[in-house]
C-alpha cells in the first residue's frame, strides 16, 4: 500500500505552504506517539480524565422487541459527552511534545470543538474553533461550552456555513500560524498523516468494544454499526474488528429528506471520486466537480465527503454502508429515549435506525454492537423544532 493511502483513496494533496507542518506531524507522529513516556501518559488521560473504558451496555427492552441482542458502545459517557475527546486529547498531548502552544480546530456538531477546548485547557494551550455560522446557531449550547472553557469560537459565514467551510477556515488558519499551532482536526479525513492520527487515537472504542463483547458472551458480534459522517467514530468502532470477517460492518449515513432530488450527505451511496481537504475520497459533486451542498438534521454528518479509509473499505466489499433520513433517526432517538432512558446524538440515531429498521429479520441469537458516539443533549433544540413541524 503506497503511503498515505488506503488502496486507491487518501493522499496528501496539499498548498506547498501547508507541507512543512504535515511533515513535522508525520514525523512528531513516528518518533514521538510511539514512545512509551507519551503512550503511558495518553493512557493515563484516558483512563482518569476522559473515563475510559466506557460501557458497553445490552439494551435488554429494545433486544425483546427486535427479537436479537442490541448493544450500545456508550460513548456518550466519556467526558464531553462524546467519542471526539479520545482524538483532542491525543492530539492536544502530541501537539504539547512538538513545542506547539495554541490549537486551531473546526466543529459541526460542536462537540469536537467542545473537546478540543476542553483539552487545551487540560494542557495550557489556547484554542481558536471554526464553526459555520449555521451550525453556530444549531449548537448554540456547545458554542457557550466552548466559551466558558476558554475558547474564542469563530463563526464561517463562507458557503453553506457548515463543517466544510469550517474546515477551509481552520486549513488557512493553520497556513498563517504553522509555526506555533497545531490543527486538531476533528474526523478521519483531509491529507495525510491526518486520517491515519485520527483513526489511530480513535481506535480504542474498537478495540474495548471487541474485549468487552468477547468477554461477555465468549463470542464475536455479528454486526457493528455506526453512522459516518466524515467517519471518525465509526472507523475507530471498525477497526478492531477488520481482520475479523465474521463481523459485518456497517456504515449509516445521511439521506437527508429522504426525497430524490433532497440535499444529503450519502457519501458513499452517492457519491463519485474526487479531491477535498487534501485527500482523495468520495466526494458529493457535480460532473464537473464541483462540492454539492449537503444535509443533516444531525451537524456531525453534514459533509459532502467522508474519510479515504471508508472509501476503501466500501471499495473492498469490507464494510456496507446505508444510508438513513432524518424523519427514521428522529424516530429512533425517541424510541432510545422512551424505551431505555437514553437520550443519543442525532449523528448516533441514524446508526441506531438502520438497527431498528431489522427487527425480526435477523436470527435470535444475532448480536449487534451499536457505536452511541454521543449524547443527545446538544441536539434538544433541534429536536423540538422537528416535533413541532411534525
Amino acid at each position: 500500500m503506497r503511503k498515505g493511502y488506503f488502496g486507491d483513496f487518501g493522499g496528501r494533496f496539499a498548498p506547498e505552504l501547508l507541507m512543512p507542518p504535515l511533515l513535522e506531524l508525520e514525523e512528531a507522529m513516528d518518533r514521538i506517539m510511539t514512545s512509551a513516556a507519551f503512550q503511558e501518559e495518553f493512557t493515563n488521560l484516558l483512563r482518569h480524565y476522559v473515563g475510559r473504558p466506557t460501557a458497553l451496555y445490552r439494551c435488554d427492552n429494545l433486544s425483546k422487541e427486535l427479537d436479537f441482542g442490541l448493544w450500545l458502545k456508550r460513548e456518550d459517557l466519556a467526558h464531553t459527552g462524546a467519542h471526539k475527546i479520545n482524538n483532542t486529547v491525543g492530539q492536544a498531548l502530541l501537539a504539547k511534545h512538538m513545542g506547539k502552544t495554541r490549537l486551531v480546530a473546526e466543529t459541526g456538531a460542536g462537540q469536537h470543538g467542545v473537546a478540543t477546548a476542553t483539552a487545551a485547557a487540560l494542557l495550557g494551550l489556547e484554542c481558536i474553533v471554526y464553526m459555520g455560522a449555521t451550525d453556530v446557531v444549531r449548537q448554540a449550547h456547545n458554542v457557550q461550552r466552548m466559551e466558558l472553557l476558554g475558547a474564542q469560537v469563530r463563526p464561517v459565514q463562507s458557503g453553506s456555513q457548515t463543517l466544510k467551510d469550517a474546515i477551509n477556515a481552520a486549513m488557512r488558519h493553520w497556513i498563517a500560524k504553522q509555526a506555533d499551532t497545531h490543527y486538531c482536526l476533528g474526523s478521519a479525513v483531509g491529507p495525510h498523516p491526518f486520517p491515519l492520527l485520527v483513526r489511530e487515537l480513535q481506535s480504542i472504542i474498537g478495540r474495548e468494544a471487541l474485549e468487552q463483547f468477547q468477554s461477555r458472551t465468549g463470542k464475536l458480534p455479528e454486526q457493528v454499526v455506526a453512522c459516518v459522517g466524515g467517519g471518525s467514530n465509526a472507523i475507530g468502532m471498525f477497526h478492531a474488528f477488520v481482520t475479523h470477517r465474521q463481523t459485518a460492518l456497517v456504515g449509516v449515513e445521511a439521506a437527508g429528506e429522504g426525497s430524490v432530488d433532497c440535499f444529503h450527505s450519502a457519501t458513499l451511496n452517492k457519491g463519485t471520486p474526487g479531491v477535498l481537504h487534501g485527500c482523495k475520497t468520495k466526494l458529493l459533486q457535480t460532473a464537473d466537480g464541483q462540492i454539492m451542498p449537503s444535509h443533516s438534521l444531525a451537524p456531525g454528518l453534514d459533509y459532502p465527503g467522508v474519510g479515504p479509509e471508508h472509501a476503501h473499505l466500501q471499495a473492498q466489499g469490507r464494510a456496507k454502508y446505508v444510508s438513513v433520513t432524518d424523519s427514521q433517526a428522529l424516530k429512533a432517538f425517541l424510541r432510545l429515549a422512551k424505551t431505555e432512558g437514553i437520550l443519543a446524538a442525532l449523528e448516533s440515531s441514524h446508526a441506531l435506525a438502520h438497527v431498528l429498521s431489522l427487527a425480526q429479520t435477523l436470527p435470535v441469537s444475532t448480536d449487534v454492537v451499536v457505536c452511541l458516539s454521543g449524547r443527545g443533549d446538544k441536539d434538544l433544540g433541534i429536536v423540538r423544532e422537528a416535533l413541532r413541524k411534525g
